[in-house]
């Protein structure tokens, strides 16, 4: 499903150049729920931008379903984003003034999905993360984790092939966080890829299998025993 290859991100920060990745390889399969694990620096975020075609590599490949995409322009990368990965953030990234329900059907909108099949499949998917009934509340009316729900909802609702999570339960207490961690979990055991952005290893448990990087580089990548 994903191969990165020699994959190297080089920014330029006051006209020096910064090595956020260095030759990065990489593969995960369908059906993977893999923890991509390091602190502040070490290189996920960007390499969480480049998996979710929100950035490019300077250099090296990065094949999606056997599709090169490293090369592809803004509106192909959109359309990829879109039709093949759902995204979950740390700070939810909800419209204030949609209700839940609008918030989740956004996505079909935007995939030209007919009218109807938008109510059902955004009403499907709020309850499949038991929110059925709190689908016409604001997210001002929700608590932190029940919008989290709503922002999985939604990552969901175009049945991608990827959903991608970073720092997902990073403004939740422990409670909530183990809550939503339950459920990214029963996800992955629909068979939904999961790739999960984190530097708690406590979050990063919950994986079967766990990639850590330090300097742009990957440290260690070990199947996570306990949740084989």
């Amino acid at each position: 499903m994903i191969e990165l290859k020699d994959i190297t991100r080089i920014y330029s920060l006051n006209s020096q150049p910064v090595h956020a990745l260095k030759n990065i390889n990489l593969k995960i399969h369908k059906g993977e729920f893999v923890a991509i694990m390091g602190t502040s620096g070490s290189g996920k975020s960007t390499m969480m931008n480049i998996l979710g075609c929100l950035d490019r590599p300077t250099s090296g490949v990065y094949l999606l379903n056997e599709i090169e995409v490293q090369h592809f322009d803004e509106d192909e990368l959109a359309s990829v984003r879109n039709r093949q990965i759902g995204f979950v953030f740390q700070q939810f990234n909800l419209l204030s003034r949609m209700s839940a329900f609008d918030n989740v059907m956004l996505p079909l909108v935007y995939a030209g999905v007919p009218h109807e099949a938008r109510i059902e499949k955004a009403e499907s998917y709020l309850r499949l993360v038991g929110l059925g009934d709190r689908m016409r509340h604001l997210p001002t009316q929700l608590s932190g984790g029940e919008q989290q729900r709503v922002s999985i909802a939604r990552a969901l609702v175009n049945d991608p092939t990827i959903v991608l999570a970073d720092e997902p339960t990073g403004a939740l207490d422990s409670h909530t966080s183990a809550e939503i961690m339950t459920l990214i979990c029963e996800l992955h055991d629909r068979g939904i890829t999961i790739i999960l952005v984190t530097h708690d290893p406590e979050v990063a448990s919950y994986a079967r299998r766990v990639v850590r990087l330090k300097d742009g580089e990957i440290l260690s990548d070990e199947k996570n025993s306990s949740r084989l």
